[in-house]
């Protein structure tokens, strides 16, 4: 009889853990780690000169990694200065002729106001006022058409300097500059090799933090939130280990299952994938399948 109660009690205790137990003891959800990974492309054209990049290599940002050839963009850039010197020195003549001009335009103006008031007082001749006022029409003239001269010398100085601009730019480019933090997965290029514009050159990602997608079933929706906290299993040697994970997007559409989560029974159910922010202390790998497990005291 005492042993008939004991088993009863058994199979009782039983029935409540697994009515208590999470789905059954099934994940809340299924999926497998991922991160945002970059494409670093060349934006130059040229031969490596230097590129110090590894796989697995951990890259800070802003590191300078590589440099492509700029001799070429370099002696450019000197034969447009060259350029520019002469250009200058052309506007400076002009500039220098105005100069004298509107001397000249001065002393004829004080002369003009003499006879003017010579005239007017009966003591000049209006052959000597006309004399002066075309002189004077003529220097403003002959200033007007220096001016006009010099306007097309500063617009080629202008053209110069774009030019100047956009072999510096080129020359920045041709420093091969690590854009963010994080550790190098695939590397495409050595040294020595000839490189050209947007030519892939190594992809980067940073994995300090990783993010695991699942795909959950429609009636779970209610149960996840932006921000809710859950944990995250995988498998290791010795059973499972926990991460602490947030959510951080929930799909709005739903989708077909992807072949790679569920049986093929359940693969054409539709469902909404879900990201989750996990810590990464180093075991986690992009394409490691993981398990999410909702805490039953998150809020």
């Amino acid at each position: 009889m005492k042993i008939a109660k004991t088993i009863v009690s058994i199979v009782f205790l039983s029935s409540i853990l697994i009515g208590c137990s999470n789905n059954n003891g099934k994940a809340d959800g299924y999926g497998n780690f991922e991160s945002t990974e970059t494409t670093i492309s060349s934006e130059s054209n040229g031969k490596l000169l230097y590129f110090n990049v590894e796989e697995g290599q951990r890259l800070k940002q802003g590191e300078i990694v590589g440099l492509v050839d700029t001799l070429q963009i370099s002696l450019k850039k000197e034969q447009l200065l060259a350029s520019k010197q002469i250009i200058k020195s052309k506007s400076k003549g002009v500039l220098s002729q105005i100069g004298v001009l509107r001397e000249q335009l001065a002393t004829a103006k004080i002369s003009q106001n003499r006879i003017e008031n010579l005239v007017k007082s009966n003591a000049g001749t209006q052959k000597q006022l006309d004399d002066i006022n075309g002189k004077v029409a003529v220097l403003n003239q002959q200033i007007k058409s220096i001016e006009i001269q010099n306007v097309s010398v500063l617009s080629e100085l202008k053209n110069i300097n774009a030019q100047l601009n956009q072999l510096d730019d080129q020359i920045q480019k041709s420093i091969i500059k690590n854009p963010i933090n994080g550790t190098v997965l695939v590397k495409y290029a050595e040294p020595s090799e000839i490189t050209s514009f947007g030519k892939p050159l190594y992809k980067i990602a940073n994995l300090n933090t990783m993010q695991l997608r699942v795909y959950i079933g429609e009636t779970q929706l209610p149960n996840i939130k932006i921000g809710q906290k859950v944990t995250v299993k995988i498998d290791t040697n010795n059973g499972m280990k926990n991460y602490p994970g947030t959510i951080s997007w929930i799909a709005s559409e739903a989708e077909f299952t992807p072949k790679i989560i569920q049986t093929k029974e359940e693969r054409v159910n539709l469902v909404y994938a879900v990201k989750i922010d996990v810590k990464n202390d180093g075991s986690l790998k992009i394409g490691m399948p993981a398990e999410m497990w909702v805490n039953n005291d998150s809020e």
